[in-house]
């Protein structure tokens, strides 16, 4: 899928996907790095951080293993409802484990700063995270993030895993739905 079969609903493209391609494999290194020696548990945000924990998994050079975790606070709209919900939680214990949370992006920061805790709380050597995107405007909660792909404007972004209503998540990018998409 590209922009082309999107059509009128596209605005813009925001991070193309060589720009996505090229920081991941540029984090990927990082990443490495840090973590040369150590046991590492990639944790995935379901459903959004499907392609970029698929994509920074194949970039790294260090074996991992990998759980998954779907977490809610939008439902089907474009803003956060501020309630979190753990839709699917891990199927393994992550204690004594180096945990890198894997996120699509990073918004206000309210359902990141829950998880954190809640994974906190589980006893693991050490919990980080990486995001591809984040919009510094619209935190309302500071979250230390290690790994930061793109610092993007407080705007409503779909692809690369990103959806409005479940569509637009397979774009191979990240950008801006045009306005009557969403009816604003």
């Amino acid at each position: 899928m590209d922009d082309t079969d999107v059509g009128a609903d596209l605005e813009k493209i925001l991070v193309s996907q060589d720009q996505i391609h090229d920081k991941i494999v540029e984090l990927a290194a990082e990443i490495d790095r840090d973590y040369a020696g150590r046991d590492l548990l990639l944790v995935g945000v379901l459903k959004g951080a499907l392609m970029v924990m698929a994509d920074l998994s194949r970039a790294l050079h260090s074996p991992v293993t990998m759980d998954w975790m779907a977490v809610s606070s939008y439902g089907s709209g474009t803003k956060s409802s501020g309630v979190v919900r753990i839709l699917k939680d891990l199927d393994g214990d992550i204690s004594g484990k180096h945990v890198l949370v894997v996120e699509d992006i990073i918004d206000s920061g309210l359902t990141l700063s829950w998880l954190l805790l809640n994974l906190r709380s589980r006893g693991p050597a050490s919990v980080d995270v990486f995001a591809l995107l984040r919009k510094p405007e619209a935190a309302q909660v500071p979250v230390g993030v290690r790994y930061v792909g793109f610092d993007i404007p407080s705007e409503f972004v779909v692809g690369y895993g990103l959806d409005y209503g479940e569509r637009y998540r397979n774009l191979p990018f990240v950008g801006t739905l045009a306005p009557h998409v969403y009816g604003a």
